[in-house]
């Protein structure tokens, strides 16, 4: 069973940047779909970003573009979410999360990913 373990949370300064990674248990990472989501307190759990794997592209939601990078280390198996300019706004528990299959355009929709990390605390103050 795929394992996802997520890191690198942590308190920082409003403008301040953190990167999170996420390791998975897998010899073909570049076979999965990756996506990052959060929860921040009292809200629903949203989509940050998303990686199809092979051949695919990055999708950002839009409160992150210009702001957060998702990379891959696919020898690694680990995928990094760099978040830059942090506001308060981002304060919330991040998960990384996957899906069987590589696609040209992931979508950032909860329900289609199927393992989940259990989640890296981002705190930012101001």
């Amino acid at each position: 069973q795929l394992q996802l373990v997520e890191s690198g949370g942590g308190l920082v300064q409003s403008g301040g940047s953190l990167r999170l990674s996420c390791a998975a248990s897998v010899f073909t990472l570049d076979s999965l779909t990756i996506g990052w989501f959060r929860q921040a307190p009292g809200k629903e759990r949203e989509g940050v970003a998303c990686d199809g794997g092979n051949g695919g592209i990055t999708n950002y939601a839009d409160f992150v573009k210009g702001r957060f990078t998702m990379t891959r280390a696919n020898a690694k198996n680990t995928v990094y979410l760099q978040m830059n300019s942090l506001n308060s706004e981002d304060t919330a528990v991040y998960y990384c999360a996957a899906m069987s299959g590589a696609v040209r355009i992931c979508e950032l929709a909860q329900r289609e990913y199927t393992s989940w990390g259990q989640g890296t605390q981002v705190t930012v103050s101001s």
